[in-house]
């Protein structure tokens, strides 16, 4: 669990980590699951949904506008953050296996190195070893390549998202019970529904929606309740938080990767029918009800003042333009795009920090952010440095976070097909993504003899304006940056 400090940092630097370690604070990262930018208030003043948890933390910390997930759905996203790399030249294919190198430093590991008992609570989404889907998987057996393996001490939670099957819950390194039932695949008539990919659901019909109380068919475990999962995992955050609070001399750090608002939408009773975005709303209200519930925890132990909170979610909402007619409601502000686009709308995140006594209340930033600067903001934070192979993709927000200065980040690039350089932003083709060809209300066909896209975002931040053939050695300028850096 983690990689030795003397592979990679000097003695020096262990020495110093393990006299300060008192001082250090203790690490909470909450990633929603397929939330918009414009669904928190503090980021869309008209939004629909009620937020008042998340919008405390923004007021209470700060709150970055050009912050980006390290990818447009679930499992590049969660790499990034995870391992501080962009997923460019990786497979994210998690079914077959571990996309996490055995020696690969973690967020997990790094501050484990640094005396931090760490935990991943939720979604994990990135792969264990010798598990093809899990076909033919013995349940009884130990379960490797998870986050027990890349860095953390402690990890409940699930394997991928809440409508794939098997639906089980993991502890540490084995299955909590074992998926013995089967389930039907399950959808509502939460809108008009696609005749696509009916066969990837399980569910027996033409007509296939992906949102609302949406989920495959596929094994089960007797005890299993998809509504009961997002409180469930609060818990187990509450009580990791519980325990290390009686450690007055270990830090802690705590990755809870909520399941929600991602489908299936099953909010429970106490908040069904609470917004005004429909079931979606209800769900997201849940979550903010969650979050509450973990920094009021905080408040009751006495360690919120030296416990560093980042909320942000994975990457953009299932929203379509049927949704924004039919509620009034804008998941993603002025952002074009939704979850799996390229477009800002797929990628640029909520981004709150709050740790009091370090960040000036109720800030903003504008600074340009990926989620693979976290692990050098938590070096940073902790006392150490990053080894040469993971300094390229991650810079630390540590000085922005303070005051004191800003990152060294002015570009970034986004699932080897989109590269932003300041305000330039190029897509390699079109930013249209799978779930709007499949299920959206968009005519796909007039996006495939696309062949870029160029936008200027200080000037167009919503993207309507194409400039990709008016620009062409811009265009090109991009181009080679990216292909630089994935050769």
């Amino acid at each position: 669990m983690g990689i030795s400090l003397s592979c990679s940092r000097g003695t020096d630097k262990q020495e110093s980590a393990t006299q300060t370690r008192i001082d250090k604070p203790n690490i909470i990262f909450i990633l929603a699951d397929d939330m918009g930018y414009g669904d928190p208030g503090s980021f869309n003043p008209e939004s629909k949904i009620s937020t008042p948890h998340i919008d405390h933390l923004a007021d209470e910390g700060i709150r970055f506008t050009d912050a980006h997930a390290a990818g447009a759905w679930c499992t590049p996203s969660r790499y990034g953050l995870v391992t501080g790399h962009y997923p460019l030249d990786k497979s994210m294919d998690w079914t077959k296996g571990s996309l996490i190198p055995d020696q690969q430093e973690t967020i997990g590991s790094l501050l484990q190195e640094q005396g931090y008992q760490t935990a991943c609570v939720g979604k994990w989404h990135l792969g264990f070893d010798g598990v093809n889907n899990w076909d033919g998987f013995d349940f009884n057996k130990t379960i490797h390549g998870g986050p027990l393996d890349h860095g953390f001490d402690y990890f409940f939670g699930l394997h991928a998202s809440l409508d794939i099957p098997p639906y089980f819950y993991i502890y540490n390194r084995h299955a909590v019970e074992a998926p013995t039932d089967s389930v039907d695949g399950h959808q509502s008539d939460y809108v008009t529904k696609s005749k696509k990919s009916a066969a990837l659901t399980g569910i027996k019909s033409k007509d296939i929606s992906i949102q609302g109380a949406f989920w495959r068919a596929g094994r089960i475990a007797p005890h299993f309740k998809f509504e009961q999962v997002l409180p469930t995992l609060t818990d187990s955050s509450l009580s990791f938080i519980n325990r290390q609070a009686q450690k007055k001399d270990q830090p802690f750090l705590l990755y809870f990767a909520m399941s929600a608002p991602h489908t299936p939408w099953v909010p429970t009773k106490q908040f069904q029918g609470k917004s005004e975005a429909g079931p979606y709303g209800d769900f997201v209200m849940e979550v903010d009800y969650e979050i509450g519930r973990i920094i009021q925890n905080l408040k009751n132990l006495g360690i919120d003042k030296n416990t560093l909170v980042v909320f942000s979610s994975d990457n953009g909402p299932v929203w379509f333009n049927r949704d924004e007619k039919r509620y009034g409601h804008r998941s993603t502000y002025i952002y074009r795009g939704m979850k799996a686009d390229t477009w800002e709308g797929g990628h640029r995140m909520p981004f709150i920090v709050r740790w009091p006594g370090q960040i000036k209340p109720g800030s903003t930033s504008d600074q340009l952010l990926s989620f693979t600067d976290m692990l050098a903001t938590f070096a940073d934070i902790s006392g150490t440095s990053l080894n040469e192979q993971d300094q390229h993709d991650s810079f630390s927000i540590l000085p922005v976070l303070t005051g004191k200065g800003s990152s060294k980040r002015s570009i970034m690039f986004e699932q080897a097909k989109t590269v932003r350089r300041d305000q330039w932003k190029y897509i390699k083709g079109t930013g249209l993504g799978n779930l709007h060809r499949t299920y959206g209300d968009v005519d796909a066909s007039k996006f495939k003899d696309i062949e870029g896209e160029l936008y200027n975002l200080k000037k167009d931040p919503s993207e309507k304006t194409n400039l990709y053939d008016q620009y062409p050695q811009k265009v090109d300028s991009l181009k080679n940056l990216m292909n630089r850096y994935l050769q």
